[in-house]
């Protein structure tokens, strides 16, 4: 059984992969996203993110579709109690922004959609500078306090904001960032590590990255010469193009052989390894790609190998 990991300072216990539900009513319907879901959970897996704004890029979608599917998914299989589920608030086409009343509006809004009575994890999606970080902790603190969201967390933000936001909190005595949401991954190091890393470190926040694979990059799949019919192909096929990119690819191969294991699980496993990293986040569209996502879960790579990933990413 995968030992799960806690989450930051919170009580929060998650297993070591986080489900991405931006997927959820966009590349995948509700019956896939369901079977995605149950796939997941019975592989071990409790901690499910999404967004309210997910996914209001696509044509017929208003915003919300992705916790309307979770929502639907729970309340039919009577888990609720077993699951950890994030969402953020700031992108939703209807709540946009990041003062107090839209904060307010937007959890309740996000648990209408997702049929329950709170929230595990509320991360501010894209931090919004011109709005003091005093507004911003002080309506998520109302939240917690009302009982609406357990924890908070932030995405997207400054290491300055960060820390002026954590400050205040303990200044104050008001609900504090137990986590960072940031843009992390083998091809991608210099979005958290550095300023925002030190930050999490020094405030024993957890960092729970997304593009862990670098939009399908990091699975391995794209391969000069091919193809890969994906609604992300163009963003991680761009990667072929760099030396980096293609070094990292050896080295994934080279680890990912010595395991006898797919090339995600070991990009997923390198980040699951990296300081304040708790678990990484990727999706599924279908359950068949499901188990090497799940599997970071059982790879321990060996110190000699993270050292190898780290310096072919470098």
């Amino acid at each position: 059984m995968t030992s799960l990991r806690k989450l930051g300072t919170s009580d929060l216990e998650v297993f070591p992969l986080s489900l991405g539900g931006n997927v959820f009513g966009w590349t995948a319907d509700e019956a896939a996203s369901f079977a995605v879901l149950d796939a997941y959970t019975a592989a071990g897996g409790n901690f499910i993110d999404t967004a309210d704004s997910y996914s209001a890029w696509i044509e017929g979608n208003s915003g919300g579709e992705s916790e309307t599917i979770i929502g639907k998914w729970v309340k039919a299989r009577g888990n609720r109690s077993d699951v950890v589920i994030a969402t953020k608030v700031s992108q939703h086409p209807e709540y946009q922004g990041l003062t107090a009343a839209n904060i307010k509006a937007a959890a309740d809004a996000s648990l209408r959609r997702l049929d329950t009575d709170y929230i595990d994890l509320y991360y501010t999606h894209f931090d919004k500078p011109e709005v003091p970080v005093e507004e911003i902790i002080g309506a998520l603190d109302e939240l917690v306090r009302a009982g609406k969201v357990r924890y908070i967390a932030a995405s997207n933000i400054s290491p300055e904001r960060l820390e002026e936001s954590l400050a205040h909190s303990e200044r104050v005595g008001l609900a504090r960032y137990v986590a960072v949401q940031p843009h992390y991954n083998l091809v991608s190091r210099d979005t958290y590590e550095g300023e925002l890393q030190e930050v999490a470190e020094r405030f024993g926040l957890a960092a729970v990255p997304y593009f862990s694979l670098a939009s399908g990059f990091l699975t391995g799949k794209y391969r000069p010469g091919t193809t890969v019919d994906s609604a992300r192909a163009e963003g991680a096929a761009k990667h072929l193009q760099t030396e980096r990119g293609r070094r990292v690819l050896t080295a994934l191969d080279e680890v990912a052989q010595a395991h006898d294991t797919e090339i995600a699980t070991v990009a997923l496993a390198w980040l699951a390894a990296q300081p304040t990293v708790a678990a990484p986040i990727a999706s599924a569209r279908t359950v068949e790609q499901l188990p090497a996502l799940v599997g970071v879960g059982d790879l321990v790579l060996t110190e000699a190998e993270v050292a190898r990933l780290t310096e072919a990413s470098a």
